[in-house]
């Protein structure tokens, strides 16, 4: 019984459960939950690398020794199980401060509606509303405890659950992730005002695929049209973090569920550049 139902003058004799009469029951959901940086990484389009980014940022985090989470809030294409390689095989635990989330070999803790499904690539055919109060659970609802970073991996697009994040999340940077097609320019502008709107910080962005490396001359090959990173920065007032290239390794690494063994000395600055602005 609450402690509220002291002052109910049908206390002494109910059997009522205090959910259906409206008192709030205290909870220690998320009670031990101390996360110093909240940083999203969002796209304004799908196909530009964003998941891949955010595994990788999560990585260099963790191995210049903070203390990192990834909340996988791709609900209907999460990836962040597989590039870490967590099956999650033996079910989630919980304890009675939430769910334990999984962790990944180096340590980093990872939430994911894959942890959730029957088998990996079942989908979630879900409408806005469920997506987002999915989104709150895992970040209400998880025993996240102490965090440097939780690194937050968005959906493409401007819809519910990049919005939900930003209004329900206490977030402390944006890094936007796009790659050099003009189309994905067009689109990433839209999110970048998304953000600007919204007053929330954008710690700048990262072009990915801006390059790729031939294998047997070491010759810079343009895949995907000239780099346009640092220009659209620029454009929209917000600093240029780096390039990334597209590299064969990676996505053979995050095939086999090894992401933290990519070693790369472009995300490397990147993330020393984002625990400056957010220590």
């Amino acid at each position: 019984m609450s402690d509220k139902c002291n002052t109910c003058p049908s206390a002494s004799g109910c059997s009522t459960d205090p959910a259906q009469c409206g008192v709030e029951i205290e909870t220690l959901l998320g009670s031990l939950n101390k996360v110093r940086n909240v940083v999203v990484v969002m796209s304004g389009k799908g196909g530009v690398g964003k998941s891949s980014v955010t595994a990788l940022l999560a990585s260099e985090l963790r191995r210049a020794g903070k203390k990192v989470g990834v909340l996988d809030a791709d609900i209907t294409g999460p990836s962040q199980p597989k590039a870490f390689g967590i099956k999650n095989e033996s079910g989630l635990k919980a304890n009675d401060y939430g769910i334990v989330p999984p962790q990944s070999k180096t340590g980093i803790k990872i939430i994911s509606i894959n942890f959730f499904l029957p088998n990996e690539d079942d989908p979630v055919i879900w409408r806005g509303p469920m997506l987002a109060g999915a989104v709150k659970q895992f970040w209400g609802e998880i025993d996240w405890r102490d965090l440097d970073y939780l690194v937050v991996d968005l959906p493409p697009g401007t819809g519910d659950v990049p919005l939900t994040v930003m209004q329900t999340l206490p977030v402390s940077g944006i890094v936007i992730v796009s790659s050099p097609q003009d189309l994905a320019f067009m689109v990433v502008k839209k999110t970048i005002k998304m953000a600007q709107k919204m007053d929330i910080p954008i710690l700048g962005l990262v072009e990915n695929m801006s390059y790729a490396i031939c294998p047997h001359c070491d010759e810079k090959l343009q895949l995907f049209g000239e780099p346009q990173g640092k220009q659209v920065a620029a454009e929209t007032g917000i600093e240029f973090l780096g390039e990334l290239p597209w590299d064969a390794k990676l996505n053979t690494l995050v095939d086999q569920g090894l992401v933290e063994d990519y070693d790369s000395a472009d995300m490397k600055q990147i993330a020393e550049q984002i625990m400056i602005k957010l220590p």
